[in-house]
């Protein structure tokens, strides 16, 4: 009877009208499909209506323009391919992946994640899994195949309760997902989408990939330093001592190998960064920008090159030395099987790249953020109501919809004009949406790993199922809204600046 009861408790029927809503949706590539039919069908009424506005900085009247006319569709024919491979995020993932594919097959980002927990004290050991959870985003989806199962593996060897230590670890690898020390993929991702919306307003403007990164490096040690206190104080209470059957998988130290890789690994690691210190420290060096300026330097513009060249060419020096890599021909596989992990995101982006170009060519993005930035005026919220809103809405958002690019695909083209007409930059709307992307994945039954991290649990608790992972993570995903916010609003009333020439305002 009392299963019955807790099977039919308010929150359970709540998780369960999420998932049902959540499993209901259409693929991504199918709703941004819709979208782009969708702004077809709203420029033709826009125009059939006469919706127009005054561009806050010209002051040239925009009204919409009707991409169901004779010029309208020959534009959407003639420019379907080009908007698919000009789409900014794509060439800068793909990129980037390459790179970062090298690293992963060859074993080097594994034994690092493995060295930084096994190398911790005890008493450092909750810090360093979540501390690694977030640092292994650096690599897409490591985390969530490596560190989470090896979390509770470390857990249970030191006597403790190891579903607390792939709490611990998932807190990292999915709560603090926009928090990291090193670029990954989903910073140039999130700028390219950034810069396609912000260019509705202002056709030059450029997001770089480090637009967020000051922002990221600080919020990297908050949310492992609450990650860690919610594991302490609440998740590890909770589950108490350890009973069931104990596993006996081991965590095998480095072998002399793999730290021989490691340490030609950083030889290689120190001579790009000598390359690149001697490159910008000179007033008159090769890699400052024309005028001298580092912010505009090929570094921090190029930065996707320099990621691609260092984590490839460490990869292929781990490989070679721990034989993955015998020759051209291995490496060459490992690049190839990490854009075999992208076909999925080639097939959505194709959509998206569609419903951006529309969403631009009707006006519509302009219309819409014109309009919108009146009312938020008239409404007169100030910066720190309105972006603690905005936080709430984008992690609302992400219990509905896994996917940060695809969101950010259907929001920046809204959100990014609309605060740039309040007088607000790119990068502060990419940065606030990131907080609220994140927080809310550990709780998320759309994320695409949520079912794995059941089956986890399920190793050391064949009772768990969706509501023990939802409870034990809700303590982690209110602590990091809480914690994050408050970080927000200090840098808000500071007026830092959010990464290299990033401010807050335009």
């Amino acid at each position: 009877m009392s299963e019955k009861v807790k099977k039919k408790s308010f929150f359970d029927r709540f998780l369960n009208i999420l998932e049902k809503g959540g499993n209901a949706l259409p693929h991504p590539a199918t709703l941004f499909g819709i979208f782009a039919l969708a702004a077809l069908l709203l420029s033709a009424l826009g125009s059939w209506l006469g919706w127009t506005v005054e561009h806050p900085g010209t002051g040239e009247m925009i009204s919409v323009v009707n991409l169901f006319s004779k010029d309208g569709i020959a534009m959407i024919l003639d420019r379907m391919v080009e908007n698919y491979t000009g789409f900014a995020p794509l060439g800068i993932v793909m990129v980037a992946m390459l790179g970062i594919g090298i690293a992963e097959s060859s074993g080097l980002i594994a034994a690092v994640i493995r060295l930084l927990v096994l190398s911790s004290p005890k008493r450092l050991l909750t810090f360093v899994l979540v501390f690694s959870g977030i640092l292994s985003n650096f690599a897409s989806d490591i985390g969530y195949v490596l560190l989470i199962p090896l979390g509770g593996i470390i857990f249970q060897s030191v006597g403790r309760h190891p579903i607390v230590g792939m709490a611990a670890a998932f807190a990292g690898v999915s709560g603090g997902f926009s928090a990291n020390l090193i670029l990954g993929t989903v910073d140039p991702l999130l700028a390219g989408l950034s810069q396609e919306a912000a260019r509705i307003i202002d056709p030059s403007y450029e997001v770089n990939p480090t637009a967020n990164y000051y922002f990221m490096i600080v919020s990297t040690f908050l949310i492992a330093a609450v990650g860690t206190w919610v594991t302490e104080k609440i998740v590890s209470p909770r589950f108490g001592t350890y009973e069931g059957e104990v596993h006996h998988d081991k965590i095998e130290r480095l072998s002399s190998k793999e730290k021989k890789g490691l340490k030609w690994s950083l030889v290689v690691l120190a001579f790009w960064l000598a390359v690149i210190l001697v490159g910008l420290i000179p007033e008159n060096g090769i890699l400052r920008g024309d005028d001298g300026n580092i912010l505009s330097s090929p570094v921090i513009r190029g930065v996707i090159a320099f990621l691609f060249l260092i984590a490839g060419t460490m990869g292929i020096v781990y490989g070679a030395i721990m034989g993955k890599y015998k020759n051209d021909s291995d490496v060459a596989k490992s690049m190839a099987q990490s854009m075999q992990t992208l076909t999925t995101y080639f097939v959505l982006v194709f959509f998206a790249a569609q419903f951006v170009a529309y969403f631009k060519w009707s006006n519509l993005g302009v219309i819409l953020a014109v309009n919108g930035a009146e009312a938020l005026m008239a409404a007169d919220l100030g910066v720190v109501p309105l972006m603690l809103l905005f936080v709430i809405l984008s992690a609302s958002i992400n219990m509905l919809m896994g996917s940060a690019s695809a969101k950010w695909a259907i929001m920046a083209p809204i959100f990014v004009p609309m605060f740039m007409i309040l007088g607000y930059s790119p990068e502060l709307s990419q940065a606030v949406y990131r907080i609220g992307d994140s927080v809310t994945n550990l709780i998320s039954p759309m994320m695409s790993f949520f079912a794995l991290i059941i089956a986890y649990f399920n190793k050391y608790d064949d009772k768990a199922g969706l509501g023990t992972v939802m409870a034990t993570m809700i303590p982690y995903s209110i602590a990091f809204l809480i914690g994050w916010s408050i970080l927000l609003v200090a840098w808000l009333l500071l007026g830092l600046p959010l990464g290299p020439g990033a401010g807050i305002h335009l």
